[in-house]
Formats: C-alpha cells, structure tokens, sequence
C-alpha cells in the first residue's frame, strides 16, 4: 500500500468527557406476524430512526442478520432511507458481518452513505452471534477466524483511500487498487465490535480501530480488565487514546415497573428462544430481575434510573459511547417509540449532567 493520510479525527465518535449516546436495533420481526412483517418491520425502524434524530440521539446502528426473527439484512440500504429523512444523527452498523461480506463492497457501500448523509456514515466489524450467513453466502464454517481475519486486514487497508496492494488466501490480490468514491473525511470511520475476548480486544489496537463491547450478560464492570488491556496495547503500539463504546440491551418508560412489566415477556420468549438453539435453559424471572440490577447488563427502568446505570457505566469503563439496543422480539412499535422519546428527552440530557457533576 502506498500513500497516506492525515490522522482521523476520532472525537467526532464520542470522547470519555462527551460521550456520544446512541441506540441500537437488528429490527426484531415477530415470528407470528402475518405476511410482509419484514417490510412493515423495516418501515417501523425508518420511523423509529427518524424520531431518534429529532430527540437528539447521537447515533443508531442496525444489526445485521439472515434469520426469520430479524428484518435487517441489509443495513446500508436502511441507513440510506433513514439518511435521507434526517439531519444530525450518526449512522451506523451493530454490526456488519465482514466474514461473509466483501471488504471492498462494505467500504464502497458505506463510503457511499457517508456522501449521501453529508459525513454521518460509519461501521462496526464483526464476525456476527449468528453463523446463518457463512451457508447463504457459500462460505465454509470452518474457515470462520481465517475468514475475519483476512478481510479486517483488507478492510483497514482501503482505510487509507489510496492504491492498495494487498494478497490473501480467500480472494485474487490486489495490486495498485483504489477503491471508490472516496470520502470527505478521508476514510469510512469503522468500530470493531467483540464479545468479551483478549484477542480480539489486541487485535483492535493493533489496527488502531476503536472498540466497541458486546455486553449482554453478566456486569460491565467485568469488561473493566478489558477496556484496560485495549488501552494498554495501545500504548504499547504508541497509538492515542480511542473510544471504547459499549452496547447494551435495555427499555425506557415513565417508571421502573412499568417498563419491566412491559420488557420481561419479549425478553424471556427471545432468550428462551435462542437458548433452545444453543442448549441454555429456559430464561427467568430471576434472571431477568439481576440483569435490571444496578450493575446489571440490561438497562431497563424510569429515565432516571436509566441515566444512573448508563453514567455509571460510563465512569465504570471509560466510555466514549453507549448505544442501547431498544427493541426486543414483539416489544410493540408504540412502546419502543415512547422508550425513544424518553431516552432523548430525558435519559441523556439527564447523562450528561450527571457525568458533568461526577
């Protein structure tokens, strides 16, 4: 690879002293609806984005799957339509299975987003929860870490937006390639995204990329060890200081039994659900009640119960971004909307102050 440019400006992602405060979906579809949920889905995450933008969120990202139970199989044709009905949000990906995907494609794609929403576009990387792409799309499971790997590396090298020469075992080489169009920023800002392993914590560092942490279980404090060994590895590679984000489940509504009452039946059914596929036990009330904890994985209460958590979490891990993944299974349209509104209007103005008296 030849060329270079001028560092990024990272701090347009969030800093630990302003951070950036965002929501998350993968466009839940119940599973009982009638014919065309999917679009209607679709439709309901466009208008939800829209509300998010106008309320003051920071950020959405759309999840990337290829099953019945999720409508989002294409975040960038989504991010596009919400693009073009919103003015200030960041958009974004949570997060684009780059094993199955082509490196060059993800980036023309969302280089091409970033044109169309005036320089709001990025991504997060990673292999994905789910395994259904690599079957669709014809690619062997057992080449699953090789896979990732190798298309990262492409990936961060098309970052420099300059001719690139690269070789791998998965596709052609490339030799003195640019890849087009190229952004007004310099680079399409890209996040990897990692669900609790060293390995991939260095391996982040190590392509200067920031990260963001899948905490859907157990405590974010235990991701604490974590987010210092990033920032050591880091150091150790004499690279800044990037942002850490973190995503985590969660619902707002006016009080804290209301908005248990109303998340508790999704969330068992989805759990339970996927536990079948993955040989856990059914999801209880138990475990529901310690994930809403104070220093639980699941964010879920009244505004200000909400802002406590995510302040907390904030100060625990050094964040420079939190994204709250608000729907659940058949969590209905209307409630997520009004869990969007509070999060907007009280949850992160509510944030702030408090990370600004800490």
């Amino acid at each position: 690879m030849s060329g270079s440019t001028a560092p990024f400006d990272h701090s347009v992602l969030g800093t630990r002293e302003h951070p950036s405060l965002g929501l998350d979906t993968f466009g839940d579809a119940p599973l009982d609806g009638a014919p065309g949920n999917h679009a209607e889905t679709l439709r309901e995450v466009v208008a939800e984005a829209v509300l998010a933008d106008r309320v003051g969120i920071d950020y959405v990202g759309l999840g990337e799957h290829h099953r019945p139970d999720y409508a989002i199989t294409a975040p960038d044709v989504v991010l596009a339509a919400i693009a073009g009905r919103t003015e200030r949000i960041r958009l974004g990906t949570g997060v684009t299975v780059l094993s199955s995907d082509d490196p060059i494609r993800v980036y023309e794609r969302f280089a091409t987003l970033d044109a169309v929403s005036g320089g709001r576009a990025e991504v997060q990387l990673g292999r994905g929860s789910f395994i259904e792409s690599f079957g669709l799309f014809g690619l062997d499971l057992a080449d699953y870490d090789r896979l990732f790997s190798e298309k990262l590396d492409l990936f961060a090298a098309l970052q420099s937006e300059q001719p690139v020469s690269w070789e791998g075992s998965f596709r052609p080489p490339l030799v003195d390639q640019r890849v087009y169009p190229t952004t007004a920023a310099g680079r399409v800002p890209a996040w990897i995204g990692v669900g609790g392993t060293p390995e991939s914590v260095v391996r982040a560092a190590r392509y200067g990329m920031p990260l963001m942490l899948a905490v859907i279980g157990g405590s974010p404090a235990a991701f604490v060890p974590l987010a210092d060994l990033y920032r050591d590895a880091l150091g150790q590679l004499g690279l800044p200081e990037l942002p850490i984000g973190m995503h985590s489940p969660g619902h707002v509504a006016a009080t804290d039994d209301e908005a248990r009452a109303q998340l508790y039946p999704h969330q068992a059914e989805v759990v339970t659900r996927i536990g079948r596929e993955r040989g856990w036990g059914p999801y209880s009330r138990i475990a529901f009640e310690q994930a809403a904890s104070p220093q639980g994985a699941l964010f879920v209460g009244s505004p200000e119960t909400v802002a406590q958590k995510i302040a907390w979490a904030v100060r625990t891990l050094g964040l420079s971004r939190f994204q709250l993944k608000y729907s659940v299974g058949s969590l209905p349209h209307e409630q997520r909307l009004e869990s969007i509104r509070l999060y907007g209007e009280e949850v992160i103005p509510r944030v702030r102050e408090l990370l600004t008296v800490s």
